[in-house]
C-alpha cells in the first residue's frame, strides 16, 4: 500500500516539477560565411510570418551571429502584462559558420520574464514555440536545466539577483520620450564601443527595449562569452529598456546565470568583473553614471 502511495504521488507531482533548457538546436543549413548563413535563416523566419528587426555579429567571435525577430502575439502579451517584460520582446536566434542553428527556447525565457502572469501569457508562449519549430526545426534542448516551477523566481544561487533587482535601475529621465532618445543618441554615438542592434518601442504603453552590442575589446561581450560559451549564441545580444520614464538592465548576475545556468561557480568566478562593467556601460547608455 506504501508503495501505491508513493508511485500516486510521483505521478501528480511529476508533471509540475519538469526542467526546461534555456536554448533549442534548430535543424544545420549550408554553413559558409556568418552573413550567408543569417540570410538563410532569416528567410526561413520570414517565411513563418517573423518580423526580423535586428542582427548581431559580436566583434572578437568570428564566426557567431544571431537574428532578433519580433512576433505579434509575444508583443501582445507584453503590452498586455507590461513593466519589464519588455526586455523579451526580441525574440534571439543563433548561428554559426559552420551552419549550426539554435534559438531562445520561449517557454524557458518566456517563464523567467512573465513570472507571475505566465499563464496569461500560456497561448502566445505556446504558438510562437509552434512558429519557431515550424521555421528552423525543433531539435534537443541545450545549455542547462531549470525546473520550470523555479524559472519565475529564479536567481543562480542564494543573495544573487532575481528579475526585479534593485541593481536593474540605471536612471530616471523626465519622461519616456526623453528616456528614449536618450538611449538612441548615446548608441548613434557610440558611446563606450556600444552600437544598436535593434530596438522594439510601444509608445502607447510608454515601453521600449533596445538590443546593445557590447563592443569594448576589454570588457565587451566577447571578453566573458568567449568563457561562459559562445555556442550560448541565441543569448545575446543583451539589452537595455525603458518602462516609463524610467531606464534598467538586467544585472549580470542575473542575466548572465539566466543565461548560462549550467556554468559552474568556477567559470562564473572568472567573469566576476562583467556584470558591474555591463551596467557601467547601459548606465553610460542610459546618459547616466554608475555607482557600484
Amino acid at each position: 500500500m506504501k508503495k501505491l502511495l508513493i508511485a500516486f504521488a510521483a505521478l501528480i507531482w511529476t508533471p509540475l516539477a519538469f526542467a526546461v533548457s534555456p536554448y533549442l538546436a534548430g535543424d544545420k543549413v549550408a554553413g559558409g560565411d556568418v552573413k550567408a548563413v543569417m540570410a538563410t535563416v532569416e528567410k526561413k523566419l520570414q517565411a513563418e510570418g517573423f518580423e526580423i528587426v535586428g542582427h548581431h555579429t559580436p566583434k572578437g567571435l568570428p564566426g557567431y551571429g544571431s537574428l532578433i525577430v519580433a512576433d505579434k502575439g509575444i508583443l501582445d502579451a507584453i503590452k498586455a502584462t507590461g513593466g519589464a517584460t519588455i526586455v523579451g520582446a526580441g525574440i534571439r536566434v543563433g548561428v554559426k559558420a559552420d551552419g549550426t542553428v539554435s534559438y531562445m527556447n520561449p517557454d524557458y525565457w518566456y517563464r523567467a520574464y512573465f513570472r507571475k502572469q505566465f499563464g496569461s501569457a500560456e497561448g502566445a508562449v505556446k504558438a510562437v514555440q509552434g512558429k519557431l519549430s515550424k521555421a528552423l526545426g525543433a531539435g534537443k534542448g541545450f545549455g542547462g536545466d531549470v525546473d520550470a516551477g523555479d524559472l519565475p523566481s529564479y536567481r543562480y544561487m542564494f543573495g544573487m539577483e532575481k528579475f526585479d533587482a534593485d541593481k536593474n535601475e540605471l536612471k530616471t529621465h523626465a519622461s519616456f520620450e526623453a528616456a528614449v532618445k536618450a538611449i538612441q543618441d548615446n548608441l548613434a554615438k557610440g558611446v563606450d564601443h556600444t552600437a544598436k542592434v535593434y530596438e522594439i518601442i510601444m509608445p502607447d504603453k510608454k515601453l521600449a527595449v533596445f538590443g546593445v552590442a557590447l563592443n569594448d575589446p576589454q570588457n565587451g561581450e566577447s571578453s566573458w562569452v568567449s568563457k561562459t560559451g559562445a555556442d550560448h549564441i541565441a543569448a545575446m545580444p543583451y539589452e537595455i529598456y525603458v518602462v516609463g520614464n524610467k531606464t534598467g538592465a538586467l544585472y549580470g548576475r542575473y542575466r548572465i546565470a539566466l543565461a548560462w545556468p549550467s556554468l559552474g561557480m568556477g567559470t562564473f568566478m572568472t567573469i566576476a568583473g562583467a556584470p558591474d562593467a555591463i551596467q557601467e556601460t547601459m548606465a553610460h547608455v542610459a546618459g547616466g553614471t554608475y555607482e557600484k
